[in-house]
């Protein structure tokens, strides 16, 4: 179940036969585990990739381990700019998420270096429910990714994933928000929870609407 023909990037477990360059992904859902398991599969890099991750929540090393458990050796491939923690080799620490300017401006920098060598990224934002959170405005956040995130994979083979947790307070209803973010991703996931399997509504990949996996 790929977007169309093509060399298309692989998902790990999930059920998609892959994901065509220049897919724009937004993953929802209220379990923030879930909706992290879902996220890795998606942006993990094969050995010809590099990814950047934008994490606002989990500590960068954190990050690279979970990756490197969906592709071996998917962290030595992984830059992080991560809202929590230190600074260490692959992770770069963010003072503050409310930047969204400098927020901004340092990932689009992260991406690019991603693309350097074979060309082909993953980037992805987890959580941007926290970056919703720490803005004065919501559309400085719309701003945001249609400026630093999107345009990326317009133009280069690479494809974004950028995850949103619907149970975060950030000032404004989940749902608005959902609504107003589906109108510059190409695709949408929605992403749900037993406690022990996963589902996930992959319409927008041609399939059936709900598949559920575990991962």
């Amino acid at each position: 179940m790929s977007l169309s023909a093509g060399r298309s990037f692989s998902v790990g477990d999930l059920p998609i036969d892959g994901v065509d360059a220049g897919t724009s992904v937004l993953l929802t859902g209220d379990d923030s585990r879930a909706l992290e398991a879902a996220f890795y599969h998606l942006v993990a890099p094969e050995p010809e990739e590099r990814a950047a991750v934008l994490s606002t929540d989990t500590q960068g090393r954190s990050v690279r381990r979970s990756l490197d458990r969906v592709a071996e050796g998917a962290a030595d491939r992984t830059s992080v700019l991560a809202g929590t923690g230190r600074s260490s080799d692959g992770v770069q620490a963010v003072d503050d998420l409310a930047d969204l300017a400098g927020l901004g401006m340092t990932f689009t920098s992260m991406v690019a270096e991603a693309q350097q060598g074979s060309g082909r990224f993953r980037s992805g934002i987890l959580l941007c429910s926290s970056v919703c959170a720490a803005a004065d405005d919501i559309r400085s956040v719309y701003r945001m990714l249609n400026s630093n995130f999107l345009p990326e994979l317009r133009r280069g083979d690479g494809i974004g994933v950028c995850a949103l947790d619907t149970s975060v307070d950030f000032g404004s209803t989940s749902s608005s928000v959902v609504k107003g973010m589906t109108t510059s991703f190409n695709t949408h996931i929605t992403v749900e929870s037993d406690g022990r399997d996963v589902s996930l509504d992959l319409s927008d990949f041609g399939g059936s609407d709900r598949s559920t996996v575990s991962l």
